[in-house]
């Protein structure tokens, strides 16, 4: 079982942290890594546009002259799609995007990617993710002691309302629970900081 630094808000080093060599020293595997993002992103599409189809346009039931003698081109309906206000051709229709992955190969994913990171020095392990009022300057100061100039996800073990509303207005930070760690938010970020806490869940939860 590897150890790894574990840091305060501050930036200072309190200790070590223990962490799972089966969960956070995974092979990189980027082809399973690849399925996981792509299926993330195809299953946020919603894919509800549509337009009619000549048969769906109302009216145009008549034949709007005859067939010869007028001089005029050979027409069978008003909602033809040459005809303004007629149907399209091979209308786009409503569709799910949607991609199923199972729970195994997302979890290979997920570890397969935070492995790498960690592999990368991309992952900062802190004792606790808390601040002491739910101010701006509070992360503001979070993260220039760790000098995080890129995409930061904090990883918590919960839903701290301090923490939320002190990273809301700072555009590089977005926070998400242990239990709904994925890959896509993992490869997405430059940097993971995720408390003690959060790794005993994510263990937990995964371990063996």
């Amino acid at each position: 079982m590897p150890s790894v630094k574990l840091f305060d808000m501050k930036a200072k080093e309190v200790g070590t942290l223990d962490i799972s060599d089966a969960l956070f020293n995974v092979e990189y595997n980027e082809a399973v890594i690849h399925q996981a993002v792509v299926a993330r992103l195809a299953n946020e599409r919603q894919g509800t546009k549509s337009t009619l189809t000549r048969s769906e346009v109302r009216g145009g039931g008549a034949k709007p002259w005859r067939q010869k003698g007028t001089g005029r081109a050979r027409q069978g309906s008003i909602r033809s799609p040459q005809w303004v206000k007629g149907g399209v051709v091979f209308a786009p229709k409503s569709r799910d995007f949607s991609k199923k992955m199972n729970a195994k190969a997302k979890a290979v994913a997920l570890f397969s990617a935070l492995s790498q990171k960690i592999r990368d020095d991309e992952v900062i392990f802190v004792d606790q993710i808390a601040v002491s009022a739910p101010k701006t300057k509070e992360m503001a100061a979070f993260l220039k002691a760790f000098n995080l100039e890129k995409s930061v996800l904090l990883v918590m073990d919960n839903s701290d309302e301090a923490v939320l509303r002190a990273s809301a207005n700072i555009e590089k930070i977005s926070t998400i629970a242990a239990s709904q760690i994925n890959t896509y938010d993992v490869v997405k970020n430059a940097k993971i900081v995720i408390s003690k806490q959060a790794v005993q869940q994510i263990e937990e939860v995964y371990g063996e």
